[in-house]
C-alpha cells in the first residue's frame, strides 16, 4: 500500500515539476496596457529570422545579431498589440470575408489559386492561416489610418510647387509622336512567297493613299492588329517604344505625312504622324496629381511615426526581457 502511495506521489512531483517548467519556459516578456506578450509569441515571430543567421558563427557577433533581432520583434510585437487595442477602441472590424477577398485579388494578379498558394507557403515553411493574420493586420492598420490621421493631411498649392521647382529634373518628357497606321500582319513562320504577297498588298494600299484616298478609309478597309477597332491611332508614342524599323521612320516624318511601305518583324506599316511634341520639362500641370500623391505618402507616413510616438507614451508598457 505504502509502494502504491508513493509511486503516485512521484507521479504528481513530476507532472508538476514539468508543468512549472512549462510554465517558466513560456513566461511573460511584456506587459501593453492590459494584454501581454509571451516568450512562445516572441519566439515564434523570431523564427524566420533565426534561420536566416544559422550560417553565423558562434560568439559575440551572433549574440549581438540575435539581440538586435529581438528587439526588433518585440517592437514589432508592440507596435501589432497597440493597433489591435486602438481598432477595438475605434470599433474596427475586419470580416474573415474582407480577408479571403484581399487575398484573391491578390493571387489573381499573381494568376494563381488560393490551393497552390497554400501549397507553395507550405513549402517555405508557412502556413496560410498565419499569412491571412498578417494580412488582416495590415488591414487594420490602414483603417485606422484612414479614420485617425489621412483627415489630418492637407497639401498646399505652394507645396505642389515647391515639389515640382526641386524634383523638376524628374519630370523630363521625351520626344512622342501620335501615329495613326495601315498594318498587315505576316502569317508567323511564312516563306518567303508569301511574305511577298503581303507586301504587294501593303504597296497596292500606299499606291492608293498617294493617289488621293482617304487614310482613315483604308484604315477601316485593310488594317489588321488591335488599333483597327481605333481608326489605326496609336496615341502619343514615345521615341523608342516601337520596333527599330517604324521608330526611325517616325524621325523622318513631319506632321500630316506618311510613310512608305515598312516591314517589320510582325508585318507592313504604312503610317501617318498625326502630331508631334518634343523632350522637354513636363508642365506641372501635367504632373500635379503625381506630385500630390508622392507629397501626400510622405506626410502619411511621417504623421503616422508621430502619432505611433504618440500612442506608445501614452500606454503603460514594460519589456521583461
Amino acid at each position: 500500500m505504502k509502494l502504491k502511495t508513493l509511486f503516485f506521489v512521484c507521479i504528481f512531483i513530476a507532472i508538476s515539476s514539468i508543468s512549472l517548467h512549462a510554465d517558466f519556459e513560456d513566461r511573460i516578456v511584456a506587459i501593453v496596457n492590459d494584454d501581454v506578450i509571451t516568450l512562445s509569441e516572441l519566439d515564434a515571430i523570431l523564427q524566420p529570422f533565426m534561420k536566416k543567421i544559422e550560417t553565423v558563427p558562434k560568439g559575440d557577433e551572433r549574440d549581438k545579431i540575435i539581440a538586435q533581432g529581438r528587439a526588433k520583434a518585440m517592437d514589432t510585437l508592440i507596435t501589432q498589440m497597440l493597433l489591435a487595442q486602438k481598432a477595438e477602441e475605434l470599433g474596427i472590424v475586419v470580416a474573415d470575408k474582407n480577408v479571403d477577398s484581399a487575398l484573391e485579388n491578390l493571387l489573381k494578379e499573381k494568376n494563381m489559386s488560393v490551393a497552390k498558394f497554400s501549397e507553395t507557403l507550405a513549402a517555405e515553411g508557412g502556413v496560410l492561416d498565419e499569412y491571412k493574420s498578417e494580412i488582416r493586420k495590415n488591414m487594420i492598420r490602414r483603417r485606422i489610418v484612414e479614420r485617425e490621421i489621412r483627415p489630418g493631411i492637407t497639401i498646399s498649392e505652394e507645396e505642389v510647387g515647391a515639389y515640382y521647382r526641386k524634383h523638376r529634373n524628374d519630370y523630363e518628357g521625351k520626344e512622342a509622336a501620335r501615329i495613326q497606321q495601315i498594318l498587315l500582319v505576316k502569317p508567323r513562320d511564312c516563306d518567303d512567297n508569301i511574305r511577298e504577297k503581303v507586301r504587294a498588298r501593303a504597296e497596292e494600299i500606299l499606291k492608293r493613299l498617294t493617289g488621293g484616298e482617304s487614310f482613315d478609309i483604308l484604315v477601316a478597309m485593310y488594317s489588321q492588329g488591335p488599333a483597327a477597332q481605333s481608326g489605326g491611332d496609336l496615341g502619343f508614342v514615345e521615341k523608342g517604344m516601337m520596333f527599330p524599323e517604324v521608330d526611325a521612320a517616325v524621325s523622318t516624318l513631319e506632321k500630316g505625312e506618311a510613310s512608305k511601305v515598312i516591314e517589320s518583324p510582325i508585318g507592313f506599316h504604312i503610317i501617318k504622324i498625326i502630331d508631334k511634341r518634343g523632350a522637354g520639362i513636363k508642365p506641372v500641370e501635367e504632373v500635379r496629381e503625381e506630385i500630390i500623391q508622392k507629397i501626400g505618402s510622405e506626410k502619411l507616413q511621417k504623421k503616422f511615426q508621430e502619432w505611433l510616438k504618440e500612442l506608445r507614451e501614452e500606454s503603460l508598457i514594460e519589456i521583461k526581457l
